[in-house]
């Protein structure tokens, strides 16, 4: 059963939900959308644990793994339009211990965009040093590139959240998890967590790891750059522990419900959001990327932490539109062209060999044929 609710123009999108649970693909998940600012469906269904004894309520939250990345994009954002921290400057000018081992010239526009050569930490380092942030934050700060920054793309899967976040830190006085609590979910009145407090772990859905997701991880591990995945190496099953889940880990354990992640990028597609003006909305989602990841080589194009021209928008969205992408499902991007926000989210890690997930294709394609 599909519950929430739809604009009559956007019927088709309830169908093309309930094709995918009738279809064995999705297990418990929702998926909302805004155009000009106001929602047009919020919908959920399912269950948020793998026994199918919890159903999937309006405020289930879920660990959106690296959409994850996109708030903490809009963060820097925020900073950069206030003229606190810049887009062209080394990243050293806000967090001086960076400039350690040949860094110094290291650019906020090479950090965001995964050019940086520090897709991991040439150091070993546990799940307790991740989730402390410092020991982390350190270690990344003491090294050295693992290639030539600015000389390719190699994405940087948990060393993504502290390359943005240490500095969101240092220019606004608040950790992340705070600055986009107060700043971003605190404005827009919408659930969105870096570091759930423990009072909010009953509304967490439970992640289940679908057949697939090792085979991917194997092939990520065994490509030239294996960093990103390594050390500390993750299973998808962490996000249901307390200690994931309490800390701060902006590139990857966003908490968060549809309707969260679409209100946040339908405000940016709006044209008049609150969080950014026009012309800082331009200068973070201006392309810094486009060419092909070197760790599978896969084309890719990045803003400033922003994805570009993702063909998981659909086929439909503009060139302009922006967002991204979290292991196993998670989707959220803006298109300001259609004035649109689009989130889905899912506990149903499944996985798929060429990348593209039926489920949120679906959805889209049912969005857009709505507009």
């Amino acid at each position: 059963m599909i519950n929430g609710t739809t604009d009559p123009k956007f019927a088709r999108l309830r169908d093309a939900f309930a094709s995918c649970f009738a279809d064995g693909l999705e297990h418990g998940g929702a998926v909302a959308v805004l155009v000009d600012g106001k929602p047009v469906a919020d919908l959920w269904g399912g269950h948020a644990d793998r026994a199918r004894t919890k159903p999937w309520r309006r405020d289930t939250l879920v660990n959106v793994w690296s959409a994850t990345k996109g708030i903490a994009s809009l963060a820097v954002a925020m900073l950069a339009g206030q003229g606190k921290l810049h887009y062209d400057r080394p990243v050293a000018d806000t967090w001086p211990e960076f400039a350690a081992n040949g860094k110094g010239a290291i650019t906020f526009d090479q950090a965001l965009s995964h050019q940086a050569g520090l897709d991991g930490l040439a150091v070993p380092m546990d799940l307790d040093g991740l989730y402390a942030w410092t020991p982390y934050a350190e270690a990344l700060a003491a090294m050295a590139p693992l290639w030539q920054p600015g000389s390719r793309f190699v994405y940087h899967a948990l060393s993504f959240g502290h390359l943005a976040g240490e500095p969101v830190r240092r220019a606004s006085g608040q950790s992340p998890g705070r600055f986009i609590a107060e700043k971003i979910a605190g404005p827009l009145g919408v659930s969105f967590f870096v570091g759930l407090p423990e009072a909010q772990d009953h509304r967490a859905a439970e992640m289940i790891a679908g057949p697939k997701i090792s085979d991917w991880v194997e092939f990520m591990l065994a490509s030239p750059y294996p960093h990103s995945l390594r050390n500390p190496s993750l299973k998808a099953t962490q996000p249901n522990g307390r200690a994931w889940r309490a800390a701060e880990i902006p590139g990857a354990n966003g908490q968060a419900d549809a309707l969260a992640l679409a209100t946040i990028y339908g405000s940016l597609a709006s044209g008049r959001s609150a969080l950014l003006s026009g012309e800082a909305l331009a200068n973070a989602t201006r392309p810094r990327f486009d060419g092909v990841d070197a760790s599978d080589a896969s084309p890719t194009a990045y803003a400033a932490g922003f994805r570009l021209k993702d063909p998981a928008y659909g086929g439909k969205a503009s060139p302009a539109s922006f967002g991204h992408c979290g292991w196993g499902g998670a989707m959220a991007f803006a298109d300001p062209a259609a004035r649109l926000g689009f989130a889905y989210v899912t506990c149903n890690m499944l996985g798929f060999d060429d990348g593209v997930d039926p489920r949120r294709q679906r959805l889209i394609d049912a969005v857009y044929d709505a507009l």
